[in-house]
């Protein structure tokens, strides 16, 4: 089976539709735009995740989020779409749903290669070490609760609109989800560690806003004399 960083290089960085998206029956850009301007959809995310269902959709879309560089304008519709995805994982759904509507939002091509091109090297660090073991934590019912509760949360946390709410948080969703696409019990609760020190970060953050004072970050970055 091919790796999902193979994958994302063949369908992103291989693929003729880019190039001539007169071709393409999917993408619902005009023909007659240049090449940067053509965009990927949510319904070519989930044409592309085929059979496999949530994990694959959760580190496709934490992905842009989690990189250590700007990307702005995928935290809130993501985090929208993985909120309702976490939802679903609550309620047992064994596969995803989303509104007809949703599968026509999309973003420029070059922006999501010019994510890819710095993430996928992290990617592959993360594959060379996956394997399935611990399986309870991603297939039972408690492990789905969990996690679908801690993905809820940093979804929720990835669409408020202030700096430090969002990349760890989204590296949470990227490293859980991962574990739940290849059944790595062990990268999963590595990733649910991560929720938690997101989940206070954030909520620092906030109470920092409402009450006054110093943010955990800002306390950090005290320490580190910055």
């Amino acid at each position: 089976m091919a790796t999902l960083s193979s994958e994302l290089k063949k369908f992103f960085f291989e693929n003729d539709r880019w190039q001539q998206p007169e071709a393409s029956e999917l993408t619902a850009t005009p023909s007659n735009l240049p090449s940067d301007r053509v965009k990927v959809t949510l319904g070519d995310l989930l044409d592309l995740a085929g059979e496999r269902t949530f994990g694959f959709l959760f580190v496709l879309l934490s992905f842009p989020s989690a990189l250590p560089i700007p990307a702005p304008g995928y935290s809130v519709p993501f985090g929208i779409a993985m909120l309702l995805l976490a939802g679903q994982l609550l309620i047992g759904r064994d596969e995803p749903w989303f509104p007809n509507g949703w599968r026509n939002h999309g973003f420029e091509v070059n922006k999501v290669r010019q994510v890819l091109k710095v993430g996928l090297p992290w990617l592959q660090r993360i594959e060379s070490i996956s394997r399935p073991r611990l399986t309870q934590v991603c297939t039972s019912l408690p492990g789905r609760t969990v996690i679908g509760l801690a993905i809820a949360l940093m979804s929720i946390s990835m669409m408020i609109p202030i700096p430090g709410t969002n990349t760890l948080p989204a590296m949470g969703i990227f490293v859980t989800g991962f574990g739940l696409l290849d059944d790595d019990g062990a990268i999963s609760l590595g990733g649910l560690a991560l929720c938690v020190c997101g989940f206070i970060l954030s909520s620092s953050i906030l109470l920092a806003i409402a009450f006054g004072g110093s943010s955990l970050l800002d306390m950090i970055k005290g320490a580190l004399g910055r």
